[in-house]
């Protein structure tokens, strides 16, 4: 089996300085390293993740980043981890990095992508933020982030997953459930115990559809 993670800098595993992220993670569980090369032909994961990635340009590259690490013998699993970028507010411009339609055409165009090479296709939520930190966002004051819009971006993951019967994992409900600023480094990305709820989210997820 070869599970293929796409997303951005929280599926990279930034600021889990515990486990490398929740990808890493998930391959500790199942006994094996998170790679990007397919060199391995035994259960491997691979961690796709590019820090500053929206769905646009994830989809840029889905085609290619799957072909390369197709193998006939294995099954595909794909989880695809985006929506917390493109929903970026660009304070000047009054608008979002990726349209609410462009957005939900993106998501469209993954899953038709991924229904060529995987029936096993997983989708996960966004985690909410903590807009005293990043309403502007310290470190690009350019941008904010908003739960408004992250929950807006949230429901168009979830309705698309809904429409195309794909498996939607809901990160938001497990992150509300606790007091999720404490699981924040930054405000916008999970720490180390965020990643480890990411986890346990999805690998229960994957544990109920007996995928792993």
């Amino acid at each position: 089996m070869r599970i293929l993670a796409f997303g951005d800098s929280i599926t990279l595993g930034m600021w889990d300085y515990e486990a490398g992220g929740w990808v890493n993670r998930i391959g500790r569980a199942l006994g094996v390293t998170s790679r990007k090369n397919p060199e391995d032909d035994s259960t491997t994961i691979y961690n796709l993740g590019v820090s500053g990635n929206s769905s646009r340009e994830i989809l840029e590259r889905f085609e290619n980043e799957v072909k390369y690490r197709l193998r006939e013998e294995q099954e595909i699993v794909i989880i695809i981890a985006t929506g917390i970028n493109d929903s970026w507010y660009i304070n000047k411009e009054k608008t979002t990095n990726v349209s609410e339609n462009d957005f939900r055409n993106n998501l469209q165009k993954l899953i038709d992508l991924a229904k060529k090479s995987s029936t096993k296709i997983f989708f996960v939520g966004i985690n909410p933020v903590d807009e005293s930190r990043v309403n502007p966002v310290p470190w690009r004051p350019e941008l904010s982030y908003k739960n408004e819009l992250v929950d807006k971006y949230d429901a168009i993951i979830k309705e698309s997953c809904e429409k195309n019967h794909v498996d939607f994992i809901d990160i938001r409900s497990a992150f509300k459930e606790q007091d999720y600023p404490a699981l924040l480094e930054d405000g916008a990305h999970p720490n180390s115990a965020g990643h480890k709820l990411i986890f346990e989210t999805i690998h229960n997820s994957l544990a109920d559809k007996k995928i792993i």
